[in-house]
């Protein structure tokens, strides 16, 4: 099966109530214990690079490993640019054989972002790909991604409908209270969701299909994990499954998930050493890395996008 457009993956999980994981993917390991994940549970599956990936495993290298995942598992799987944001940077990935791309031009004012983002959307289209834009902005820091505290917003419900109609995006990423990077809420407080932005979002555009960005749910076990075997964690609660999986059942189509992955695998590295210092062979630490993130993308695609025995 080739690399497939969001598309069909989203007018089917929009109408069947769930959502399709976009999981961050910087090298082999992570790319297959999420791929094979998602055979074990017959998923559709969103493989997303962001910059930063590209610049560090190069971009042929992480197309390639894809297309190996492809042939292993033979699920509808897209090939996504993650927070793209120029021109050039989606065209180059568009050329290079992505599916679809984000511009996230968020960090302009709004006619500049509605400019940008109808260039972005007018190569793409001529090529056969998908894109996704953004409206508001989420603290946090994630990659080439950084938004200080207080210097967020959230999405405004009136500005969706032109968004949408002057750029022609396929998906549209808003802001409702979601953060990039592991640390989005203080433990004591409530982590809250602006499900009312969500519902006002999703009057304007019937059908239309939402991203959440920032997703993470920052599992505590890995947390700990990390803090038990040298690191310096602070203490930081992430976004509710429940109120995830209550986003997908609703207009959210995509759920981007990259913190917990990483998590996973810096814990299982580092317990992994703390018990075995005197082992040097790559394989034999990266296995249970591989493993964790297996195991945590079974759980997010069963418990929290229920997008199980949906390829």
């Amino acid at each position: 099966m080739p690399l497939v457009t969001t598309v069909e993956m989203f007018n089917k999980a929009y109408e069947g109530g769930y959502a399709i994981g976009a999981f961050n993917v910087n090298n082999m390991e992570i790319i297959q214990g999420i791929t094979e994940a998602a055979k074990e549970e017959n998923s559709p599956l969103i493989l997303q690079v962001s910059s930063g990936a590209r610049k560090y495993a190069n971009h042929t290298y992480l197309v390639k490993l894809v297309e190996a995942a492809l042939i292993e598992t033979d699920l509808p799987i897209c090939l996504h640019l993650d927070h793209g944001d120029t021109f050039e940077l989606c065209k180059s990935c568009i050329d290079g054989g992505f599916t679809s791309v984000m511009i996230d031009g968020s960090h302009h004012n709004y006619d500049d972002n509605v400019a940008l983002t109808r260039r972005v959307v007018d190569y793409a289209h001529d090529h056969g790909v998908t894109v996704e834009g953004e409206l508001g902005r989420l603290e946090g820091v994630e990659d080439d991604v950084k938004v200080a505290m207080g210097e967020g917003s959230y999405t405004d419900p009136d500005q969706v409908l032109d968004f949408v109609t002057r750029t022609g995006v396929d998906s549209l990423a808003i802001a409702i209270g979601t953060s990039h990077g592991a640390y989005k809420f203080k433990p004591g407080t409530k982590p809250q969701l602006r499900f009312d932005i969500l519902e006002e979002v999703q009057k304007r555009l019937p059908g239309f299909p939402i991203v959440l960005h920032g997703a993470s749910s920052v599992i505590p076990e890995f947390v700990e994990m990390i803090n038990a075997n040298g690191g310096k964690m602070p203490d930081a609660i992430g976004v509710p499954e429940d109120m995830l999986r209550k986003a997908a059942t609703m207009a959210v189509c995509k759920i981007n998930i990259d913190s917990d992955l990483r998590l996973a695998m810096t814990g299982t590295i580092r317990k992994y050493f703390n018990e075995n210092p005197s082992h040097f062979d790559p394989r034999q630490y990266l296995k249970p890395a591989r493993d964790a993130i297996r195991e945590m993308v079974r759980h997010k695609i069963v418990h929290v996008l229920g997008s199980n025995n949906k390829a």
